[in-house]
């Protein structure tokens, strides 16, 4: 990692980005944080055009699956086969293939050994000092590679390289040509509670039975690509998955009992359902709420015994880039349509009565409103099938993800449980989009993955419920990390097996800059329009960081370097400080000058300023996850929340958020009015000195003191109590990058100025953002009182709200 010290930012090596120093002028206060990125772009050609788009002769490989496993549950093995046919739709010679080995991650004698420091622990339990040992031999996790063939049987040389596997080709794969191999297996199934990684199996201790969550299970090939060659980089934990697109046909051996929920559609339905469950499949196809393919009543009573009988499974998908699954004799499965553009999807979800009183309600219509809603954001889905599990982690996978959220052993929950449920089911669903479909390479840039669909994720549960408690996508949740030490932050294309603060860095902060483009730097409208090029020119591709940037350029007509420079490739935070503030009346005495007539500066034009979004903002702050997503969304009569469409929806807990239920209150506080900016520079005639009698001119002076340059948002609150917003862009920046001086007009005289009052900005440091300065007083904390009887009634200790409402009652 090379630190360029003089720009307050970090660029990393390794990105295929070349890192140099990017300042045009180090010298000077201008001509710097404006200027193009020129060549820390790589530069366009016939694959990848200076536009964002795929050139005329892009091109991508193809790798086609037939596998074949089986799963041996008593001893928790897996042993499969597959025919790989490989496409070489590039321009160049293949000598050899590279397939990736993930399982070995587990292993003790191939995993990556990225290791990180580490200290001596005050206690060490003896499992831990048995895994420190263990990493001295053999724990017989891994990949067992029993052989590979040619199409005719004959072996094939490879090598084994930690989590990689080279394969050399008997003969030179021209371009156009296609190579059909074979390739034997078998790993014993990690336990996932202890040995951590995205699958495995996992023991529910009140009956004794295992949900297994079949992830990274069989050899991949790596991505040969335009801009890298192969991606062969070790699989080091971290930094997750570059894959090719494909068609699988997956033939899956399971106990009789357990039911499996794969990527793409079962072909055999009929073999492995019995009677009555194929019944309600066929009323689950035109079903208006979830139907339950296998019941709670069957899940309860397969529990009781296990079958030594076996059954086969056969599904198949279509241009996917993977393929996983998920089987358990446990599973209630429920299911129902929804339609996008006119096509059917089938969404689905399959839970253990453990997470029965969240899921049954909650889980298959948030897969239909996920894929709805990024839908209307990026492309429409084009998959037949779209499925969330309950597995207790997070991870997702072509149209099949893995999510949490169980209740207490009563059936209640905590609000935290469920709204953490509603979250990660939106966001796995949501991948779906980014990367299952815009398949960006995830162990190089996680942000291009995770963090725009963090993005679309906040977007959608604003489409939920207008007062869920989004962490990601308001400017305000990146104030404290970007308020870290600058050796403790990163530039968001920081490599993903390099990042510290992974949530932060390639969740977060891309999620929020993406946020402010749409809401604060270039209007919805605009953004939304480039968002959805984006997606549509790299559906079923492998885009780039630099094909992002162009193509949102393109198509907003904005030149966003800045932006990208500061925010994506930087590491300095936004911090706008009000230095003075200078008041001007109207002397309607005075001649006309030159500079603007009113007895003050400022020349003609330039008071207030453009920006998006509207002056003034008539609606109430109502609770603390509030922000100008959620208000403009309010204003807007198109939308429609889903909690609002579908009241099913409302639980204990949406009612609690309103007032509706005990132990809660609401507060509000002042709506915003709207302000009016004009100016003139001409002479002034007596109806004119009359017109504009009441003219206040307020002279402020601005610093830049965090580096970062951002829109400056302004409010004025005036004698009446009234308020007006002017909102400049950051290109008021571009002469001066550290001091920014400008007038502004208003028919009130002040009583207060406040810099970015909604927070939308990220701004790290509020003390300076107020004239008169507001001095910041030491902090109590307030606890409401739950005497019993009275509003708060009063929750006793290790219950949750909804417990202790059901008591009451």
């Amino acid at each position: 990692m090379k630190k360029l010290a003089s720009l307050g930012f970090v660029l990393c090596i390794g990105l295929s980005l070349p890192a140099q120093n990017i300042m045009n002028n180090p010298g000077s206060n201008h001509g710097n944080k404006f200027e193009q990125l020129g060549t820390i772009l790589p530069t366009p050609n016939e694959y990848r055009t200076a536009s964002g788009a795929p050139g005329p002769k892009y091109w991508q490989q193809r790798a086609d699956y037939n596998i074949k496993c089986e799963l041996d549950e008593p001893n928790f093995k897996l042993k499969g086969s597959e025919t790989i046919t490989y496409y070489n739709n590039s321009p160049d010679v293949l000598d050899y293939l590279w397939l990736q080995l993930d399982e070995n991650q587990h292993s003790t004698v191939n995993n990556a050994d990225y290791q990180n420091s580490s200290i001596l622990p005050r206690t060490l339990t003896t499992g831990a000092l048995d895994l420190m040992e263990g990493q001295k031999t053999d724990n017989g996790y891994g990949e067992l590679i029993s052989k590979i063939t040619d199409v005719t049987g004959k072996a094939l040389k490879y090598t084994i390289n930690k989590t990689m596997m080279r394969v050399d080709l008997p003969a030179q794969l021209k371009p156009g040509q296609k190579f059909v191999f074979n390739v034997d297996w078998s790993y014993k199934v990690s336990n996932k509670s202890l040995m951590g990684g995205r699958g495995g199996y996992e023991i529910f201790s009140d009956d004794g039975n295992a949900l297994f969550t079949m992830t990274q299970w069989f050899p991949r090939l790596c991505v040969y690509s335009d801009f890298q060659g192969w991606q062969n980089h070790q699989f080091a934990g971290t930094g997750e998955f570059a894959l090719v697109f494909g068609s699988y046909t997956v033939q899956i051996t399971v106990p009789a009992d357990h039911v499996i929920m794969g990527t793409g559609e079962c072909q055999n339905y009929a073999q492995v359902l019995s009677a009555a469950q194929l019944g309600r499949w066929a009323t689950a196809q035109t079903a208006k709420e979830p139907v339950e393919v296998v019941t709670l009543a069957e899940a309860v009573s397969a529990e009781k015994q296990r079958s030594t009988q076996k059954k086969t499974w056969i599904f198949k998908a279509d241009n996917v880039r993977d393929f996983a699954w998920a089987a358990s004799r446990k599973f209630v499965w429920d299911a129902m349509p929804t339609y996008i553009e006119g096509k059917k999807v089938m969404c689905m979800s399959a839970y253990a009565k453990e997470a029965y009183g969240l899921y049954r309600k909650y889980s298959t219509k948030l897969v239909a409103h996920t894929i709805k809603s990024y839908s209307a954001k990026s492309i429409p889905y084009p998959y037949p099938v779209a499925q969330s599990i309950e597995a207790n982690n997070g991870m997702e996978y072509p149209m099949i993800c893995f999510n949490n959220g169980r209740t207490e052993k009563d059936g209640t929950y905590s609000e935290n449980t469920k709204n953490g449920m509603v979250g990660v089911i939106i966001h796995e669903v949501g991948h779906n989009f980014f990367p299952m479909i815009v398949n960006s390479d995830e162990r190089q840039w996680t942000w291009m993955d995770e963090g725009l669909n963090s993005y679309v994720e906040y977007l959608t549960e604003e489409l939920y419920d207008n007062k869920f408690p989004s962490r990601r996508g308001p400017a305000w949740g990146m104030i404290e990390y970007m308020k870290s030490p600058k050796d403790q932050l990163e530039p968001i294309m920081t490599n993903s097996e390099n990042i510290i603060s992974l949530g932060s860095n390639a969740y977060g902060k891309p999620a929020v800059g993406l946020n402010m483009l749409r809401e604060v730097i270039v209007g919805r409208e605009l953004f939304d329009y480039a968002f959805r090029e984006y997606a549509k020119r790299w559906a079923f591709k492998h885009p780039t960081p630099a094909d992002f940037f162009r193509t949102i350029e393109d198509a907003t007509g904005e030149d966003l370097d800045w932006f990208w420079r500061g925010w994506f490739y930087g590491i300095d935070p936004c911090d706008i400080s009000i230095d003075s503030v200078k008041h001007a009346v109207f002397d309607p005495n005075a001649t006309a000058t030159a500079g603007g007539g009113f007895g003050g500066r400022g020349g003609g034009g330039g008071f207030g300023g453009g920006g998006n979004g509207p002056r003034g903002i008539a609606k109430p702050l109502v609770n603390a996850f509030e922000d100008i997503s959620k208000i403009r969304n309010r204003m807007d009569r198109n939308i429609v929340f889903l909690t609002d469409a579908d009241t099913s929806l409302r639980d204990f807990y949406w009612r609690y958020d309103r007032g509706l239920e005990p132990y809660d209150s609401v507060t509000k506080l002042p709506a915003f009015g709207a302000g009016v900016a004009a100016a003139a520079n001409e002479p002034l005639s007596d109806a004119d000195k009359a017109k504009y009698a009441d003219v206040n001119l307020y002279e402020i002076s601005f610093s830049n003191k965090g580096g970062l340059v951002m829109p400056i948002i302004v409010e004025f609150t005036f004698e009446d109590g009234s308020k007006q917003m002017e909102r400049i862009p950051a290109q008021v920046w571009r002469k001066n990058e550290n001091k920014v001086t400008k007038v502004f007009l208003t028919r009130q005289k002040a009583v207060s100025i406040k810099l970015d009052p909604m927070r939308e900005t990220a701004d790290i440091d509020e003390s300076n953002n107020s004239w008169p300065k507001i001095e910041e007083g030491s902090k109590f904390a307030i606890f409401k009182g739950r005497a019993a009887g009275g509003r708060g009634g009063g929750i006793p200790q290790g219950m949750n709200p909804m417990q202790a409402a059901q008591k009451n009652k």
